[in-house]
């Protein structure tokens, strides 16, 4: 191995920007979609574009490219974003039923799906404000 290889970040793994959007936009469709989904969705706007884009600029920072939503809209401060929504295990495994399916979907890279997967469940747990 080279001394000066250079380890990439997540996103650069998943496929950059194209591929960050995929992701959110198929993740959102599976939230409408799956009936399984539906507590988690209806904490949602009716029109989730504001959600897919506040998302896709958020995940793009977050897996270590763009800040783009830290630009805009200054730190995420995602738990006390989320304290407004009754969130609790049940929305937690919505939220992860919906993300990992995408992820299946959209990313090749077993390593990465997995990563991202780990690193999705710690971020959605932490999001829970109140038991069950």
């Amino acid at each position: 191995m080279q001394a000066d290889s250079k380890i990439l970040t997540h996103y650069e793994r998943i496929g950059g920007a194209d591929k960050v959007r995929a992701l959110v936009q198929r993740f959102y469709a599976l939230m409408d979609e799956l009936p399984e989904a539906y507590g988690i969705r209806k904490l949602h706007a009716q029109d989730l574009q504001g959600a897919t884009d506040k998302l896709f600029k958020f995940l793009s920072g977050w897996m270590g490219g763009p800040q783009l939503y830290v630009e805009q809209y200054g730190h995420p401060m995602l738990r006390a974003r989320h304290l407004p929504f009754s969130i609790g295990s049940t929305e937690r495994d919505q939220w992860l039923l919906c993300m990992n399916q995408a992820l299946a979907e959209v990313v090749e890279d077993a390593g990465l799906r997995r990563d991202l997967s780990a690193a999705f469940a710690k971020v959605a747990d932490h999001m829970r404000n109140r038991e069950g």
